[in-house]
């Protein structure tokens, strides 16, 4: 069974309340309140459902948002955007390519040199420092 074959009641099962509230019904934490929001220690970001490569702490920037937030993906081919029109606004939605597991969302107002805020929810995400185990 891959990760897109999990039923509703795997991934229930598999993620506390908050992380499948985020991860699989798209939702959002609150700003500056997610585990990673301010964390500066080195290593990759991955995706809390799968695995999956997804930052790398080099990339990571103070935005200000209160989420975590990276100015490019590690692995480019591990992130799918899709148009995100609730809300009453236009935004791009940030996934994982594997999973499909809901990020957050990116927006055009990063840093150089890619000018991307990757705003991403740290309930969806799995950090592991370089040499050392997940946190």
């Amino acid at each position: 069974m891959t990760d897109l074959d999990k039923t509703d009641q795997q991934w229930r099962e598999l993620l506390s309340e908050d992380e499948y509230r985020i991860c699989r019904r798209q939702g959002t934490e609150r700003a500056f309140s997610g585990e990673y929001w301010d964390t500066r220690a080195e290593g990759c970001y991955h995706c809390r459902c799968c695995g999956a490569v997804l930052f790398h702490s080099a990339a990571k920037y103070d935005s200000g948002s209160g989420w975590p937030s990276f100015y490019q993906a590690e692995e480019e081919t591990n992130i799918t955007t899709v148009v995100d029109e609730s809300h009453g606004m236009a935004r791009v939605e940030v996934r994982c390519s594997n999973c499909a597991s809901h990020l957050g969302h990116v927006f055009e107002d990063g840093p150089p040199p890619t000018g991307q805020r990757y705003c991403i929810n740290s309930a969806s995400l799995k950090h592991k420092q370089s040499g050392g185990p997940e946190q």
